[in-house]
């Protein structure tokens, strides 16, 4: 029977109307997947979905092993969830023991979507209790510990290699069963999420991250920001499902939505190809509002739960389409990711090159606690200033990694599930639809499309009025404070904490080997994050067995709450759950002191710097030895234990050997076994077993030894008197030769005359004596008098003035003095012995110090010696 002219016209007028849409569909189908396979598992034949897509039958596909003893379930279910259709939802396959299907694809990444409708009960099967692990290759998708998935779809990536197929492996727990309801397989483009060229930005921390396509990945969410639900089927070609962003945004602050106009077409580009996302997503926008001053009292914030102690790939979509911003700079803006930044100042106009032009932005993020924020504000701190106080965004995806050992499982075992939309037609309403509207392809796209128009002509008109309303209400308006999204610095947490293994595994992604940033005989030390993910420490976890660490683990937890220096690192807590010793501290952004000297990538440091780092783990030393009751012996000073912060700040850290020193004064030492570390080890400690706060001050000696010619205190290979930094230093310094074994990078950087004055304190700090030895009061006093030795001199270098008399040879930068006067040598009464490192040489009376090829007189460098140097001291109370 054919239609009445009637109906064929009316139909005709709805076509020319939605035309514009029509070609807007077809167009951004811009993806066609090589693989495509539905498979509705448990069911005999083949069947429809709402959407149109046909699913085979398992049971005779040839995915299903020929010798399979599983069980199928067909089950009519009387109640269903709203937004789910029947197929793939009414018949389960169900697995009693190990079962894998296996998939012939080709090699590249795909979409694996597992579809799971757990009832209260399948006939015999009790699906609540069901406890079963899922594999895809060699990645896991759910654990045995996890309870069933609710009714939904999971969607994960994985990549298929050269003569590779994609198996999945069902694995049920003892006395249980698996089962499954669909399983979906779809080819995606290789360069879709993975770009193993391109480093991606790792919030919160200075390193860049490469996302390859070892990695697998689990989609957690996609939204179309400040548009409707897209169906499968008006995706780019791979059926995604991009959800509303309403439900998810923090506080009052809804923003405004805007639509762009029907009749002007996305301008795609080659880094934003038509597959990324359908053009619906990048119509639609919600912005800040239009009340400038308003915005910039808040932030618009989504906040998202997640699984804990995971990796995540967030992908933000923008494009302009306000008629009111096409000029760059007209709306700049922040972008905020669990309280870090993650772009400062953000110019999508700038960017682009105009409206309509898409692009996303791809950021890696670490999260330690169950919760993920995006933020948007205005950025006003540029000349000029943006013309309009704004942001604004299209659309969103959050993409979970795998962890070390190739996992997705998590601790959150029921996500929110990315394919059930919170507001879609009803699956009556989509049966009723398609029972008048027929198979025809093109009549079926024409409904869908009319019914998303008005479903998103509703939501704008209701937003629209709540927006309104909310901008007439100053009171609440007034109520919306600013969230500071920055990096809360962990010098910050001055309180002393005690921390669970359950809050130290979550801040280390359980302890993941790529968060190591040390090691030694103790154990390991995690880069870390706690208090959700806003404050980065460092965390030392000590071998349980061994005894030497349960000591230093008491040590340090009795002796660092007293003491709180600017140049001591803080300890912020510790954990002592059964089987665990572990150290919670500041993160020191810079690593060791020795990770700038030697064995290192990083750029040398300025003779400057170094200067004031010296400065100031000499008075971090300074406070342990006289800033609590009793001084506080170290033990264990060397240039790895002084960590360096981000503003180059230096602090004295590590204090597990640290003794309480004297405590009378009547009693001179403390006796106790020798303790330390080779190279580093005062030779009267070690000969007599007799600790004081000397034995720090020697230790300290052979670190400005290292600082100052930047190699290790001890290197076996070398001749013998070399072998010894310490020996040899002091036998260079009393040649006058010191400047040439000092680090070449310091040539023409270190001033001679500061040069003499640093020479002697190393000398004075790793005396035989320890009597004859500085107190690390002394020693600050020198270094700060050696650093403005430095600074005078480069001062009066700039200004051209000299102050002393000096000619100038040509084959160095260096100085010399013109006349030498009397030496005055008197230090000559040193032992030889191999921990001193006294070599038993004199210097020559003639000799002169060597600084980088230049001389400096031996006479004249007396001048620089403390009873001279320190006469310009003598006014106390100035100073």
């Amino acid at each position: 029977m054919y239609p009445s002219n009637h109906l064929c016209i009316c139909l005709l007028l709805l076509l020319l109307h939605l035309l514009p849409l029509i070609t807007t569909v077809t167009n951004s189908l811009a993806y066609t997947a090589t693989d495509l396979i539905l498979l509705n598992c448990g069911a005999s034949s083949r069947s429809t979905s709402l959407d149109g897509r046909y699913w085979d039958a398992d049971a005779t596909s040839k995915f299903l092993p020929s010798n399979s003893e599983t069980t199928s379930i067909s089950l009519q279910l009387t109640k269903q969830h709203p937004s789910i259709s029947q197929v793939p939802y009414t018949t389960a396959r169900f697995f009693n023991s190990t079962f894998t299907y296996t998939f012939p694809v080709s090699p590249g990444p795909k979409f694996l979507r597992l579809y799971f409708n757990p009832a209260a009960s399948y006939s015999n099967f009790n699906t609540s209790e069901s406890l079963f692990s899922v594999k895809a290759n060699n990645y896991t998708l759910r654990s045995a510990t996890q309870p069933p998935f609710e009714h939904g779809m999971r969607e994960f990536i994985i990549t298929v290699g050269e003569n590779q197929s994609l198996n999945l492996t069902f694995n049920p727990s003892l006395n249980s069963s698996a089962f499954i309801n669909g399983i979906e397989i779809v080819s995606i483009p290789d360069d879709l999420y993975t770009r193993s060229n391109i480093p991606l930005k790792f919030v919160g921390s200075n390193y860049l991250f490469y996302l390859d396509s070892s990695y697998a990945f689990e989609t957690v969410y996609r939204m179309n920001v400040g548009g409707a639900y897209i169906d499968s089927i008006y995706d780019t070609g791979m059926y995604r499902t991009w959800v509303q962003d309403s439900d998810y945004i923090y506080g009052a602050g809804l923003g405004l939505v805007s639509k762009s106009s029907d009749n002007v077409s996305i301008k795609y580009t080659s880094s934003t190809p038509a597959f990324v996302a359908p053009e619906l997503v990048y119509s639609t926008i919600r912005s800040m509002g239009r009340n400038p001053m308003l915005n910039l009292n808040y932030n618009l914030t989504w906040v998202f739960s997640v699984d804990s102690g995971f990796n995540y790939l967030v992908r933000l979509h923008f494009c302009e389409t306000r008629l009111e911003v096409n000029v760059s700079n007209t709306v700049v803006f922040s972008i905020f990711i669990n309280n870090q930044t993650a772009e400062e100042q953000t110019n999508v106009i700038y960017l682009t090159g105009g409206t309509y032009i898409p692009m996303y932005k791809d950021y890696v993020v670490w999260v330690p606690k169950g919760s993920l924020w995006i933020a948007l504000h205005p950025f006003t701190d540029i000349i000029p200033k943006p013309s309009t106080n704004d942001a604004f965004l299209n659309g969103l995806e959050i993409i979970k990694l795998n962890n070390s050992v190739g996992s997705l499982a998590g601790s959150n075992q029921n996500p929110p599930r990315i394919a059930v939309p919170s507001v879609s037609p009803s699956s009556e309403e989509n049966s009723k639809m398609k029972s008048k509207l027929g198979p025809v392809k093109v009549i079926k796209v024409v409904g869908f499309l009319f019914c998303g128009i008005l479903v998103l002509s509703v939501s704008v008109v209701t937003l629209f009025f709540i927006c309104k309303q909310r901008r007439l209400n100053a009171s609440a308006a007034k109520s919306i404070k600013a969230k500071s999204f920055q990096l809360r610095t962990s010098a910050a947490c001055n309180h002393f904490r005690q921390f669970s293994i359950f809050e130290i595994e979550v801040a280390t992604a359980t302890f993941d080997d790529e968060f190591v940033i040390g090691s030694g005989g103790f154990g390991n030390v995690y880069k870390g994050l706690i208090d959700d993910g806003v404050t980065l420490v460092a965390i030392k976890r000590l071998h349980s067995s061994s005894k030497q660490g349960a000591k230093e683990f008491r040590t340090e937890i009795q002796l660092l709450p007293q003491l709180r220096h600017q140049h001591l690192v803080s300890l912020i807590g510790y954990c002592d759950d059964p089987g665990e010793m572990i150290l919670v501290y500041e993160y020191m952004q810079r690593g060791a002191l020795r990770d700038h000297l030697y064995k290192t990538k990083n750029p040398p440091l300025p003779w400057k710097k170094r200067l004031e780092m010296c400065i100031g783990a000499a008075r971090g030393l300074h406070y342990l030895h006289t800033g609590a009751k009793h001084p506080i012996i170290h033990r264990d000073v060397k240039s790895m234990n002084i960590l360096v912060d981000e503003n180059w700040v230096a602090k004295v850290s590590d204090f597990g050997l640290s003794r309480m020193g004297p405590t009378s004064e009547s009693q001179t030492h403390v006796s106790t076994v020798v303790r330390g570390s080779f190279g580093y080890v005062d030779p009267e400690y070690y000969r007599r077993q007799h600790l004081t706060e000397k034995s720090d001050v020697y230790s300290f000696g052979v670190v400005l030894f290292e600082v100052l010619c930047g190699r290790p205190p001890v290197i076996p290979g070398l001749p013998r008197e070399q072998v010894n930094l310490c020996d040899w230093g002091r036998m260079c310094y009393r040649r006058g030769v010191l400047g040439q074994i000092m680090d070449p990078n310091l040539v023409g950087d270190i001033d001679p005359v500061c040069l003499v004055k640093f020479g002697e304190i190393c000398d004075s700090c790793v005396r035989d004596q320890g009597t004859e030895r500085p107190t690390m009061g002394d020693v600050v006093m020198e270094l700060e008098m050696a650093l403005h030795l430095q600074e005078t001199a480069q001062s009066n270098r700039i200004r051209g003035s000299e102050v002393v008399e000096v000619e100038q040879e040509s084959e160095s930068p260096f100085l010399m003095p013109r006349e030498a006067a009397p030496d005055n040598d008197d230090d000559d009464d040193h032992d030889e012995d191999l921990f001193s490192g006294s070599c038993g040489e004199k210097g020559d009376l003639g000799s002169t110090f060597s600084s980088g090829g230049r001389s400096l007189a031996q006479s004249d460098a007396e001048r620089f010696r403390s009873h001279t140097v320190f006469s310009e001291l003598g006014n106390h109370k100035g100073r």
